[in-house]
C-alpha cells in the first residue's frame, strides 16, 4: 500500500537463500521493501544488509547487485520509478 500511495505498481519477488543477482543497471529507479528474510546489497561499492521493514531506492543507471542473505527465502516488494 505504501508504494501504491506513491503512484507505483508494486510486485513481489522471492529469492531462495544465497541467490545472487550480479552487477547490473536499469534506466529507471528501483524501490525494494524487504518483507521477510534478508538481502545483502552492493550499490556502487557500498555494502549493507536489509531486513524486514527496510526499504531501499536505487537511482536510475546505478550499478548494483544483491544476494539473498541467511538461511530462509527473502521476500521483497518491488516497484519501478520512471525518471
Amino acid at each position: 500500500m505504501i508504494l501504491e500511495s506513491e503512484g507505483l505498481e508494486p510486485y513481489e519477488e522471492i529469492y531462495e537463500p544465497q541467490t545472487k543477482v550480479p552487477d547490473h543497471r536499469h534506466p529507471f529507479a528501483e524501490v525494494r521493501i524487504i518483507v521477510s528474510g534478508e538481502m545483502l546489497f552492493n550499490i556502487s561499492g557500498n555494502q549493507f544488509v536489509l531486513r524486514p521493514g527496510d526499504r531501499v531506492e536505487i537511482p536510475a543507471n546505478t550499478k548494483h547487485a544483491h544476494t539473498a542473505h541467511g538461511t530462509v527465502p527473502c521476500v521483497c516488494i518491488c516497484a519501478l520509478r520512471a525518471i
